[in-house]
């Protein structure tokens, strides 16, 4: 991944209206993966990435940035949430699997690769089974017509296959008795390993099975076998545990759940302060163990965020601030922001809309008026109460599509228009009523 911060922004810029500052720091952290790359190994070794502290109240783009960062890049990406973790000694998911997770999402990664690499060879071991199945096999000694005609007979065979036409056909075939990953990352490795010896004992009992099915649905079945024996997993493994370790990042949302506030009459809550102290030799660099190897840290790019309204940044421990070196304040979103919200992302939520109900068969066109009147009554609505965002966006259009998406069905082949009236005669009576407004918008 080697786009260049400005690139990065551009792409996010589509999706994401402002937080022009929290997308530039991105940027740059990303292309300094790329640049510490080609440095000689002496050097990437002393460079170590610029961890970044997002500030910002929720609803405002701190984990949609993460959610199109995942969509965007080809590297191994995992977004966690502090406020799920406990210290070590406390019933929970313990930090370090959070290291586990990334690791996954490397073999995942890199699986899907090769598999994509090999699809031709995977495609002919599943067409070459199935047609096997179909075709009566040629007997010992067959001529050599005999066997001309054979390999006419398979290709026809296979044609057909490509194109369809066997789907529905029901075939008995042998599915290999694997019982699959363990998916449960969050456990130690010990244990991780308990478990898989006692499935490796599990699945030798039952090899392969043989199973009626339809065509298609074999095909399926077949491409996990064939991926198994085609792919070299010992490589996959290795690639993905690299890419993990020198462009791996992990997303951490509500880092601010886990700090404990200066006025707080106990002072310390000892598992918040503990998640901290467990976080720390993960963020500054350290070796963890996890079912596929041992991973080191050093490199992984670390991105937290939090809206930081009981607490502030100040009030995480002094060493796990010291490796956040990066801070961005991501501002409020004002009502002309909301509006651009509305209008200019790719797939904004008025398309979203738009695109729903054309099932339907309904087409709905919002004036402009309507978008600016949603916006505003949106951002008044985040002034007086809890201030949440983008997200109210989501809560005010659906009261205003709420009856139009109800009686769908009744208008199709219509054109809807939502007008600012429309807009005032669902809204106008809520908004003015704060104590109504609390629960509605």
């Amino acid at each position: 991944m080697n786009m260049t911060p400005k690139e990065i922004v551009s792409y996010l810029d589509q999706y994401i209206i402002g937080q022009f500052e929290a997308k530039k720091a991105i940027g740059i952290a990303l292309r300094n993966r790329y640049r510490r790359m080609q440095l000689d190994q002496e050097m990437q070794e002393e460079i170590s990435p610029k961890n970044i502290l997002m500030i910002g109240s929720t609803g405002v783009g701190k984990t949609e940035i993460a959610r199109r960062l995942a969509k965007m890049m080809n590297l191994p990406f995992v977004k966690v949430e502090a406020s799920k973790y406990t210290e070590v000694g406390f019933v929970g998911r313990d930090v370090e699997s959070m290291v586990r997770d990334l690791v996954m999402a490397a073999i995942n990664l890199v699986k899907a690769e090769h598999k994509e690499k090999n699809k031709s060879a995977i495609d002919d071991y599943v067409e070459k089974k199935i047609v096997e199945k179909l075709l009566p096999p040629l007997p010992a000694g067959a001529s050599e017509s005999k066997k001309e005609d054979y390999k006419r007979s398979f290709e026809k065979m296979r044609q057909k296959l490509r194109d369809g036409e066997l789907d529905d056909l029901e075939i008995e075939i042998e599915v290999s008795g694997g019982m699959g990953e363990i998916g449960d990352t969050s456990m130690p490795p010990e244990m991780i390993k308990v478990q898989e010896s006692f499935m490796k004992i599990l699945s030798s009992r039952t090899e392969s099975v043989k199973k009626e099915m339809k065509v298609k649905d074999a095909k399926e079945a077949l491409k996990g076998e064939a991926s198994e024996k085609l792919l070299d997993f010992e490589a996959v493994k290795s690639e993905a545990l690299e890419r993990a370790q020198n462009g791996g990042i992990i997303f951490i949302d509500e880092i601010d759940k886990i700090a404990v506030s200066a006025k707080s009459q106990s002072r310390q809550d000892p598992s918040k302060e503990g998640v901290q102290r467990d976080l720390l030799p993960i963020v500054e660099g350290s070796d963890i163990n996890t079912k596929y190897g041992v991973v080191k840290t050093d490199h992984i790019l670390f991105i937290a965020a939090g809206a930081f309204h009981l607490t502030k940044p100040s009030d995480l421990i002094p060493e796990l601030q010291g490796r956040f070196p990066l801070r961005v304040e991501l501002s409020s979103l004002s009502e002309e922001t909301l509006y651009k919200i509305l209008t200019q992302p790719k797939n904004s939520l008025l398309k979203q809309y738009e695109a729903l109900l054309s099932t339907e068969g309904v087409e709905l066109v919002f004036e402009d008026d309507a978008i600016r009147a949603i916006a505003r009554i949106s951002q008044l609505a985040n002034e007086k109460m809890e201030d949440i965002g983008a997200r109210r966006l989501h809560t005010v259009l659906e009261r205003v599509i709420e009856d139009i998406s109800y009686d769908a069905d009744e208008h199709k082949g219509e054109k809807i228009v939502v007008t600012e009236a429309l807009i005032h005669e669902k809204l106008d009576d809520v908004a003015s009523d704060e104590d109504l407004s609390r629960y509605i918008l």
